[in-house]
């Protein structure tokens, strides 16, 4: 990890976020790659609204980023977060989730809504 320390109250902050499952999940995929929310439903298999609900705490703590393209939103990791580091740290030692965007590719499933 970095030189630099975080505060208990922020590091308490975003483990608590990333304790979820699908966001864990969710921030080791957008530290690759930039996602929308349509394919995140398909990968969860759960609802739009839940899906929104995990991104917008992710992006309320400022750890992924928005970027609109045409009508669509994308996400992708803040990694000029003062914490990126600390997230990093923690996502390296998980496991590759690039085959849940294959498997969306091969159903022709992936990036539906563009």
């Amino acid at each position: 990890m970095s030189k630099a320390t975080i505060e208990m109250d922020k590091a308490s902050a975003i483990l608590k976020l990333l304790g979820d499952k699908t966001r864990l999940t969710m921030m080791k995929l957008l530290d690759k790659h930039d996602c929308c929310v349509c394919e995140f439903v398909e990968i969860f298999k759960t609802s739009q609204p839940s899906i929104s609900q995990h991104i917008r705490k992710l992006r309320d703590l400022g750890l992924i980023k928005e970027e609109r393209r045409g009508q669509w939103i994308f996400y992708s990791m803040n990694k000029s977060h003062e914490h990126y580091p600390f997230v990093q740290e923690i996502l390296k030692h998980l496991p590759n989730q690039d085959d849940k965007l294959r498997e969306l590719e091969e159903q022709g499933t992936r990036i539906t809504c563009c």
